[in-house]
């Protein structure tokens, strides 16, 4: 399956590579993540966008555009026996592990509104424990990554959305204040809390269960899921090409935790392919929430990342005609450099490129690990 003429009509059309080609192209992509490394002692990849804090790139946006790049290069294949990823990754880890000093970072300097550190918290736990999963922890940092990951873990369910639970990065002011919950990063919020309980760190049930109901508020009895809510969503079906993104990420995390099916999840990632337009039309467009459909430039990597998730939960024969689906649809987006990049700002192509590895490399990887 291909998507319609009217998306092909959006793009230069390129063919869909073979395998060959796929995979030379995800050893350039690692080549540029670790040629883009930058800030002090070359150990970050901040992700980049509009919003700054002080006129200065947020430590969430640091610490997780890092740790994103960072596990790219750990999944795509060949880590093991290249140097300059390993020390890359090992300049990431510091990195890391040290900004959990950050004012900024922390539970208690937090009051709510617009705020990333979560978002932070999520992915720099998220990367910590894919060093741990990969056994790829440098040996002399083993007790700097056990104490970051505890610092991360605990903060993101501390940072948990009062009474309605879940996660959102624009909430009402103050820490305390009951906010709407986004399926955006809620999902991701989940995944990584599932993959701390597999590897023995505790997590408090009622905060998944909280988040789990929260995220099933934001999804409607068509699919379709609200860009955020404190109530049952009510949202019209046609601003489903809009929404394509939330519901991969967000069937997915349910499916995980056996709140919902093949049927719903397969939906989702027809949806996103059907739609992809919607999402290309603005991909690395200046200004964020421009109607139709109040889609975003930052929300196409994610969609595809998670989109490529849910392909491997289906069932089996079903996922190689959707794999070739969602490669064609990354193909067109590549840049000329060997890079991929959904924003205006040549930085984010770091984090562009990670996320396009880990989609295309999905299948290779172990499945996530479920709430049961």
């Amino acid at each position: 399956m291909l998507p319609s003429l009217a998306v092909a009509l959006l793009l230069i059309v390129r063919p869909l590579p073979d395998d060959a080609t796929v995979a030379a192209a995800v050893q350039t992509g690692a080549e540029r993540i670790v040629a883009m490394q930058d800030g002090p002692g070359s150990s970050e990849w901040p992700y980049e966008g509009v919003y700054r804090v002080g006129g200065k790139i947020p430590e969430g946006y640091r610490v997780g555009g890092t740790s994103i790049a960072a596990e790219a290069l750990l999944c795509a294949p060949g880590y093991s026996s290249s140097s300059p990823r390993q020390e890359a990754v090992a300049r990431a880890t510091t990195f890391v592990c040290e900004a959990i000093k950050e004012p900024l970072l922390q539970v208690s300097t937090y009051q709510g509104g617009y705020d990333v550190r979560a978002w932070g918290a999520c992915y720099g736990a998220r990367f910590l424990l894919a060093l741990k999963a990969h056994k790829a922890v440098p040996p002399e940092q083993g007790d700097e990554v056990e104490a970051a990951l505890a610092f991360y873990l605990d903060a993101l369910q501390k940072f948990e959305i009062p009474e309605l639970g879940g996660w959102n990065y624009a909430r009402d002011p103050g820490a305390e204040t009951p906010s709407a919950a986004s399926p955006f990063m809620t999902p991701a919020c989940l995944q990584t809390l599932f993959e701390a309980r597999a590897q023995g760190y505790s997590v408090d049930a009622a905060i998944v269960a909280r988040a789990l109901d929260a995220l099933e508020r934001c999804r409607t009895d068509d699919g379709n899921f609200a860009y955020s809510a404190k109530g049952k969503a009510r949202m019209d079906t046609r601003s489903i090409p809009g929404a394509v993104g939330r519901m991969v990420a967000g069937e997915t995390a349910l499916y995980l935790a056996g709140r919902s099916d093949a049927a719903r999840l397969a939906f989702a990632v027809e949806s996103f392919i059907r739609y992809w337009g919607e999402l290309e039309k603005r991909r690395a467009k200046n200004g964020t929430h421009l109607p139709p459909y109040g889609v975003a430039p930052y929300y196409f990597w994610f969609a595809h990342y998670h989109a490529a998730q849910a392909v491997e939960l289906l069932p089996e024969g079903e996922r190689p005609r959707l794999r070739r689906a969602l490669n064609w649809l990354l193909w067109q987006t590549r840049a000329s450099d060997g890079t991929w990049n959904d924003r205006v700002f040549t930085r984010s192509a770091a984090y562009g490129t990670a996320m396009a590895i880990m989609s295309v490399e999905m299948p290779a990887r172990s499945q996530p690990s479920r709430w049961n």
